[in-house]
């Protein structure tokens, strides 16, 4: 798994948790990722920390 990719689902997920709501897609355009890989690496982060993100 890519860095980026991994980058890209972390600052979602900060996104996410402070408010600074960022779609998908702009994340993942700006780390030069699909929107899956973004999606794939939140959701993997957050099982990971035992977190419930509310997108």
């Amino acid at each position: 798994k890519s860095p980026s990719g991994t980058a890209a689902g972390a600052i979602y997920i900060a996104g996410l948790k402070c408010g600074e709501r960022r779609t998908q897609k702009e994340v993942a355009e700006v780390a030069d990722v699909t929107q899956v890989t973004v999606r794939n690496r939140y959701k993997e982060i957050a099982e990971e920390l035992g977190e419930e993100i509310e997108t």
